[in-house]
């Protein structure tokens, strides 16, 4: 437990209570008084809140290394740069252009489009579950199993480890102020889980992602079991999370929304349009840079080691890039959001992520028409830099076909 926060501008921490339940004051009282701010915490760290500012420092990469894109006490040590903890998301360049590269034929849209079938299947199967249960929870009970069944299928691991890869995803994504003790040995966790998964497909390879890794190659060289397990690590948090966050969020927005239900229940050829601003209004994702030269942003001197969060949410929500930036336009055109993240570190897994917002959000609508909070005092939200609801009690107040 962390002290409480006294001071946004020069002692903020993103895992404070107010800051997990409700960052969005937060951001936009600093974007207008302290735009750039400062927190000693976690040996120093900055915020940008300005679309602007979090661009400039996203695009640069000569002034920041990705090695590690998580805040914690600790920094990772620069023996793992290029690579960074978890590339290719933590690489730097030109490493990194490589290393997204070989990733990409994997998440294009044409792979996604052949994912689309079963992900439906699965999101029916989840809320046929759920008819007539009056009160359910929307994220521990629908969203949270939709990006964990496509990720297992992807990477080739049960389906029936998921609370595994839930647990995984807390430890390394929300224990960030545990003691570095035990942050290792949380993350020797996933590594002995996953290291046989990885030696079993260099003996027997298989139609799956992990496979698909221990057989490609970065700059002419194959990669090694290391870097497999700390690209699967990557892709079983990172599009685990990230995404079942963005689902709770869409539907907690449809849950207090009475119009914006009521017009996307009616006309789902608009959910592909509303699934865009959803993503900028309630993006979830924080990332985060370490300072490699000294370098100025927003008028503020950073030197080497500081951290610097880059949140995603916030650069979405500045008016000077957005009108009615505060408000949720479902057909709101053009929508040049940020929720996959600027520059050259944009989120590889981006068509992924929409198919699995759109098929969960016309699934969901298709089955429960009309549906509220059952207690907005009972949604409870992740701390850390990817931001979702962890429980989301909804009651169902009309469903809108049988099973």
């Amino acid at each position: 437990m962390t002290d409480p926060v006294t001071d946004w501008a020069t002692d903020f921490d993103h895992t404070d209570p107010q800051w997990v339940a409700d960052p969005f004051p937060i951001w936009d009282e600093l974007r207008a008084s302290c735009p750039v701010a400062h927190s000693d915490r976690y040996g120093g760290v900055w915020l940008p809140t300005r679309h602007e500012d979090v661009s400039a420092v996203a695009n640069d990469t000569e002034h920041f290394t990705s090695r590690s894109v998580v805040v914690t006490n600790h920094r990772p040590p620069e023996l793992l740069a290029p690579q960074g903890i978890a590339p290719p998301i933590s690489s730097d360049p030109p490493f990194h252009s490589e290393a997204r590269r070989m990733l990409l034929p994997a998440f294009s849209p044409q792979a996604v489009a052949k994912l689309e079938p079963a992900t439906r299947a699965h999101c029916e199967s989840l809320a046929d579950a759920l008819r007539g249960g009056g009160v359910v929870d929307a994220a521990t009970q629908y969203a949270q199993h939709i990006p964990v069944r496509v990720i297992s299928h992807m990477l080739g691991l049960p389906e029936e480890d998921a609370d595994l890869f839930r647990h995984f995803v807390h430890n390394i994504l929300e224990g960030v102020t545990e003691p570095i003790e035990e942050r290792f040995t949380n993350f020797q966790e996933m590594v002995q889980y996953l290291t046989p998964k990885i030696e079993a497909r260099r003996a027997e390879p298989r139609d799956d992602l992990i496979t698909f890794l221990t057989q490609s190659e970065v700059g002419g060289a194959p990669i090694d079991d290391f870097y497999v397990l700390r690209t699967v690590g990557l892709l079983l948090i990172a599009g685990i999370d990230t995404t079942w966050s963005a689902i709770g969020a869409s539907l907690w927005h449809l849950a207090r929304t009475p119009a914006d239900r009521k017009l996307l229940a009616e006309d789902p050829d608009e959910i592909p349009t509303a699934v865009e601003e959803f993503l900028r209004a309630y993006a979830p994702v924080t990332m985060a840079r370490l300072v490699k030269e000294p370098v100025t942003i927003g008028g503020c001197p950073m030197q080497p080691e500081d951290w610097v969060l880059l949140p995603f949410p916030a650069a979405n929500r500045d008016p000077e890039m957005f009108e009615r930036a505060d408000e949720v336009i479902l057909d709101r055109s053009p929508n040049r959001h940020a929720a996959f993240g600027l520059g050259p570190h944009r989120c590889a897994g981006s068509h992924l992520a929409r198919m699995e917002l759109r098929v969960a959000l016309e699934v969901w609508l298709d089955a429960f028409a009309d549906f509220e909070l059952a207690d907005p005092d009972a949604v409870t939200w992740s701390a850390g830099q990817v931001r979702g609801p962890r429980t989301l009690p909804v009651r169902i107040l009309r469903e809108k076909r049988t099973a």
